[in-house]
C-alpha cells in the first residue's frame, strides 16, 4: 500500500465538513423561539456593515426522489406549491427588513434547493423583484444558484443573468446510466453538455458540478469515465462530495443497502483515481473537496487568502452576516446561529404568525468564538496562527493530535503558526476535527449522532 492510500485509509475517520462550528448536531431547540431570536438579533449589531450581507434562500421542491438526498426537500409534481412558499419567504424577508431598519446591501445571494429550478422563470422574476426592493445591491456582488440540468431552461438562465447571477452549479453526481437509475437521478450527459453550454453563452463566468463518489453501483470503470466525461465539459469548479451512507437520517436510503455501496478500500480508490485525474487536467486541490481552474474566483480567492466558507459552502464573498430564508435555512452571525423550521407545515404557521420562524440555533461563548477562527482559517486558507488564549486547552487536546499529523506528513508546526502541507490538503476536515473541542469533550459519546467519514 503506497504511503497516500496508507494516510486515506489511517485518516477515513468520522469528521464534519465544517460549514459551522459548533456542527449541527450540537445545537438545540428552543422552548422559547422568540426570546432566543432576540438573543441572536443582538449579536448582529449595525447589520448593515458596508461589506454587505450574504442571503441564502431555500427553495426546497423537486419533482422527483434522488435515493441518495439527504436534504431537507419537499417532492412534488404540483407547481401551484410555487406561489405560497415565495409569498412566505418574501414575508420572511420584510420581517428581517423591519428588524434591520436601514436597507440591507446585498453582497452575496445563493439560491439553494431542493431544485431551485423547479420554479418557473416568472416566478423567480417576482421573488428576485421583491428581494431587491428593500435592498441594496454590493458592487463587488457575487450571485449564485443551484440548477438541475434536466429542467434549468434558457429562460432560467437569461433571466438569472439580467439579476447579476454569474456562478451556477449543476447536481450532477454520476454519469453512468446504472448509477443514475439507482439512485433515481436520470438525466443523459446531452442535458448536462447543453445546459453547461447555454450558460456559457449568456455570459455565467462560473459553472460547478457535484459529483460523488462512493454511490451504489460505482465501479473503478464508471467513475473513471464519469470523471472524464466531466472534464470534457471542463466545468470551472468541481466539487467531489463522499457519499454519506445515513439511512437512518434520509430514509430513501433504504432503497438499497451496503451491499450496494463500494467497500472502503474501493472508495479510497476511486477517490486517488479522480483526484489524480483533476490534476492532471489542470484543477487545483482547494481543499475540502472543491477542485477549480486556475482563472476561477474561487481559486484567486484561495491563493489571496479572501476565501470564506459558510453553509453555502467556499464563497469568495466573505461577510459576517448571513441571513437564511426559507424552511430549515440558517442564519449566521459568526458568533450565534439560528436555523428556521424544518417542516413546512409549522414554517408556514409561524410565518402567518408574523413571526421569525428560528426553531433551533447556538450561540457561541467567547473560547468556541476562537475555535471556529482557527477552524476556518485552516478550511480556507490553509494555515492558521495560534492565540495567547486558551493555550491550555491547545496543549491539552489539540497540539498532541496536531503533532501526529505533522509525524504523516500532513502539517508543520513553527512555534504558534500550523501551516497545511499538500498532501495535508486531502485531510483538512481530520485538521480542523482536531481543534473541535466540542466533540472532544462531549459527556456521552453516543448523544450525537455520528457524521459521514472523511474520504
Amino acid at each position: 500500500m503506497n504511503t497516500t492510500v496508507s494516510l486515506l485509509s489511517k485518516y477515513n475517520r468520522e469528521v464534519p465538513r465544517y460549514t459551522s462550528y459548533p456542527t449541527v448536531p450540537f445545537w438545540y431547540d428552543f422552548a422559547d423561539n422568540q426570546s432566543y431570536f432576540h438573543n441572536f438579533s443582538e449579536r448582529f449589531s449595525l447589520y448593515n456593515k458596508p461589506e454587505g450581507i450574504s442571503l441564502y434562500l431555500h427553495l426546497p421542491f423537486c419533482e422527483t426522489l434522488c435515493t441518495y438526498c439527504g436534504c431537507n426537500k419537499v417532492i412534488t409534481k404540483n407547481h401551484s406549491v410555487e406561489e405560497e412558499y415565495l409569498n412566505a419567504i418574501l414575508d420572511e424577508w420584510y420581517q428581517y427588513g423591519k428588524l434591520m431598519g436601514a436597507a440591507p446591501v446585498i453582497r452575496e445571494l445563493h439560491l439553494g434547493g431542493g431544485t431551485p429550478t423547479f420554479f418557473s422563470p416568472e416566478n423567480l422574476r417576482r421573488l428576485l423583484n421583491c428581494l431587491f426592493d428593500i435592498a441594496d445591491i454590493h458592487a463587488d456582488r457575487e450571485f449564485s444558484i443551484e440548477g438541475h440540468p434536466n429542467n434549468t431552461t434558457k429562460a432560467h438562465l437569461e433571466l438569472l443573468y439580467q439579476f447579476g447571477f454569474r456562478r451556477i452549479s449543476f447536481g450532477v453526481q454520476d454519469h453512468d446510466p446504472e448509477v443514475q437509475r439507482i439512485i433515481n437521478r436520470i438525466q443523459p450527459y446531452e442535458n448536462v453538455k447543453r445546459v453547461t453550454e447555454w450558460a456559457r453563452q449568456i455570459g455565467f463566468t462560473s459553472v460547478n458540478y457535484d459529483l460523488i463518489y462512493g454511490l451504489p453501483h460505482q465501479t473503478e470503470k464508471s467513475i473513471t469515465k464519469t470523471i472524464i466525461d466531466t472534464i470534457a465539459l471542463k466545468p470551472d469548479r468541481i466539487a467531489f462530495y463522499s457519499y454519506a451512507h445515513i439511512p437512518w437520517k434520509a430514509k430513501s436510503q433504504r432503497l438499497y443497502d451496503e451491499r450496494d455501496l463500494p467497500p472502503a478500500g474501493q472508495k479510497l480508490k476511486f477517490y486517488t483515481i479522480a483526484r489524480s485525474l483533476f490534476l492532471s487536467s489542470g484543477y487545483k486541490d482547494i481543499g475540502m473537496d472543491h477542485f477549480a481552474l486556475p482563472g476561477d474566483d474561487l481559486f484567486v480567492a484561495y491563493h489571496t487568502g479572501n476565501l470564506h466558507r459558510n453553509f453555502m459552502g467556499y464563497t469568495t464573498a466573505k461577510t459576517h452576516f448571513l441571513v437564511g430564508l426559507g424552511v430549515s435555512a440558517i442564519s449566521d452571525t459568526g458568533t450565534a446561529y439560528a436555523q428556521n423550521n424544518k417542516e413546512l407545515t409549522n414554517y408556514y404557521r409561524r410565518i402567518n404568525a408574523s413571526e421569525i420562524p428560528v426553531q433551533r440555533g447556538y450561540l457561541l461563548n467567547e473560547t468556541e468564538a476562537v475555535f471556529r477562527n482557527y477552524i476556518l482559517d485552516i478550511a480556507c486558507k490553509g494555515e492558521t496562527t495560534f492565540g495567547s488564549h486558551h493555550r491550555d486547552l491547545l496543549e491539552e487536546y489539540v497540539l498532541p493530535e496536531l503533532k501526529e499529523m505533522e509525524d504523516d506528513g500532513l502539517l508543520l508546526l513553527r512555534k504558534k503558526q500550523l501551516t497545511v502541507t499538500e498532501t495535508g490538503r486531502m485531510f483538512l476536515r481530520n485538521i480542523c476535527h482536531a481543534f473541535d473541542l466540542k466533540d472532544k469533550l462531549r459527556d456521552n459519546q453516543h448523544d450525537v449522532p455520528t457524521f459521514s467519514k472523511a474520504i
